[in-house]
């Protein structure tokens, strides 16, 4: 075995966690002029997961880093989106142009892969700065907001690394928050599972998004690149439920469901379907301690129902690179951090929440009845401001000094 310590010039950072959040963190960092190395627990940088919706805030933040272009060019805008019923019927329906739907909403919407985005993101970094196959074991020192020391074992060396900053981007379950954040609340199971893929190219591919609630029950579709389509589903489930054939068991819950759902079900390989239980985050009281951030899930784990996890990661990474980049101190830094990221992602998570709970989750007929009826009374422009709103935010300017 062979001891490695790693000291890097200039201010440095060491983001735990390869997402998509991490990444965007690692790459606005580089902006404003830091050091970056990220380390990530699987044997290889990658994105397991199938689609993600980028309203113009996530778009915002990857323009930000120089990087919405190419995003945006791997993606489909979203044409036309509406709520349905098991049977079909529309309980609402926006459509139209790209243009004339995002001055109706007041925001663009994409759907992109989410490998796509993750390769994007990894592809603006050095490979150099890209550790997989890490086992973190340790951070020291760092409370009082001085420099710490990231030990972690990579390819049977021990590693050591100095950082002026740790980001913990390491998800729902995070190894950073649990370390530095004892006695935080453990994440909270939901009562929901959801199952997602990406189905293979379609002769008549889906060309609008569209969610469908049942009793207990829903299923989203959303049209991607090359005449695929991404899916999910969701239902009220026991935390760690499984069967044995999920594609099976899908095509049970949902196979007389309306159309385009069977046929999605139909053009999608069993091994292609992902199911994970939801989690969310109760409140932390800070998402900074000492010269430790947290961002995303590992910050604030929601449901998905507002569609702004990755949105909100985004978020975090731009406020927090700016605020690095231009404060005196890293403890100054992450304090403006928390005090600007905190009340507006534990906010969303609430709403999430509750949407969650008066949506998929209700299951007796005559609350899912008074449900759709409430939806279909509501006007259109109504509906919408309630998405516009969370695409109405602009990430602070990224201050670029090279390296």
């Amino acid at each position: 075995m062979v001891s490695k310590t790693s000291k890097m010039g200039g201010k440095s950072a060491v983001v735990v966690g390869g997402g998509i959040g991490g990444l965007t963190a690692a790459v606005a960092l580089r902006q404003v002029g830091w050091q970056v190395t990220v380390l990530e627990r699987a044997a290889k940088f990658g994105e397991i997961g199938a689609g993600i919706t980028l309203l113009s805030n996530g778009l915002r933040c990857l323009d930000a880093i120089g990087l919405g272009d190419a995003v945006r060019g791997s993606g489909l805008p979203m044409l036309a989106l509406g709520m349905r019923t098991p049977a079909g019927r529309w309980l609402s329906r926006v459509d139209g142009d790209s243009a004339n739907l995002e001055a109706r909403i007041g925001t663009t919407s994409i759907v992109i892969h989410r490998a796509e985005l993750h390769r994007i993101l990894r592809d603006a970094l050095p490979a150099a700065a890209l550790f997989a196959g890490v086992a973190t074991t340790d951070i020291i020192g760092g409370a009082d907001g001085g420099p710490a020391e990231v030990r972690f074992r990579h390819q049977d060396h021990d590693v050591v690394l100095h950082a002026d900053l740790v980001v913990g981007a390491d998800g729902v379950h995070s190894w950073v928050r649990a370390q530095r954040w004892p006695d935080a609340p453990a994440a909270v199971y939901s009562g929901s599972t959801t199952w997602r893929a990406i189905t293979t190219p379609s002769s008549t591919p889906v060309t609008e998004m569209s969610l469908s609630w049942g009793q207990g029950t829903e299923f989203g579709v959303m049209p991607i690149v090359d005449g695929r389509t991404y899916w999910y589903a969701a239902a009220n489930a026991d935390e760690g439920q499984r069967y044995p054939d999920e594609l099976g068991e899908l095509r049970g819950r949902f196979g007389t469901w309306h159309e385009p759902i069977p046929a999605v079900l139909a053009h999608t390989p069993a091994q292609a379907v992902l199911r994970h239980d939801i989690y969310r985050l109760p409140k932390l009281d800070s998402y900074a301690r000492g010269s430790v951030a947290l961002l995303g899930d590992a910050a604030h784990a929601m449901t998905p129902n507002l569609g702004q996890g990755g949105g909100q990661a985004l978020e975090d990474a731009i406020v927090l690179a700016a605020a690095v980049g231009r404060a005196g101190s890293v403890g100054t830094a992450l304090s403006q951090y928390d005090h600007e990221r905190r009340p507006r992602t534990q906010a969303m998570s609430q709403t999430a929440t509750w949407q969650l709970r008066f949506g998929q989750q209700l299951h007796s007929p005559i609350a899912v009845a008074l449900r759709n009826t409430a939806v279909a009374l509501t006007p259109n422009r109504v509906a919408l401001r309630a998405i516009a709103r969370y695409g109405a935010w602009f990430p602070p300017t990224l201050d670029s000094q090279g390296e």
